[in-house]
């Protein structure tokens, strides 16, 4: 995981924890003071909520406890493509650039050219070196591409 990755999921840890988790804890005690819970809906909203609230701040604790962060920041570049980095590389048949950096799973928003290190383009360039030459096989087809730039931000 990247620094930017923990911190997003401590932030909406922080979240859950402090602000929607005692909401819904009030919720509950309003929908409470209504009367018979059998057929209370405001109630069973509120309790469904707060166990969707729960379930995902135990996933949270669990990724963060058990999450190896990887600030390339403190390394060298060494023009190596590897987990964390910002790499462009070039279509060798159309000459479109695309940069992406290469995340983890969690982190990864192809909207903001945030790939998994999973998908098929970063395994294609993860271990690869700044101006080789990589055939990338994608759900489209085979690609011919150039790394043109790495970036160890």
């Amino acid at each position: 995981m990247t620094v930017i990755g923990a911190d997003m999921l401590r932030k909406e840890l922080d979240h859950l924890k402090f602000e929607r988790r005692p909401k819904i804890t009030e919720a509950i005690g309003t929908a409470r003071e209504l009367g018979d819970l059998k057929e209370n809906a405001e109630y069973h909203a509120a309790r469904e909520e707060q166990g969707i609230c729960e379930a995902r701040i135990r996933d949270i604790e669990g990724k963060l406890s058990n999450a190896q962060i990887i600030d390339v920041t403190k390394m060298p570049n060494t023009g190596r493509v590897i987990f964390g980095v910002t790499v462009t590389i070039l279509n060798v048949d159309t000459d479109e650039e695309m940069t992406y950096r290469i995340v983890g799973d969690d982190e990864a928003n192809i909207k903001e050219n945030l790939i998994s290190v999973s998908s098929p383009i970063a395994r294609g360039l993860v271990g690869k070196n700044l101006d080789d030459e990589i055939t990338i096989e994608t759900p489209g087809g085979k690609t011919d591409y150039e790394i043109i730039r790495v970036d160890y931000i």
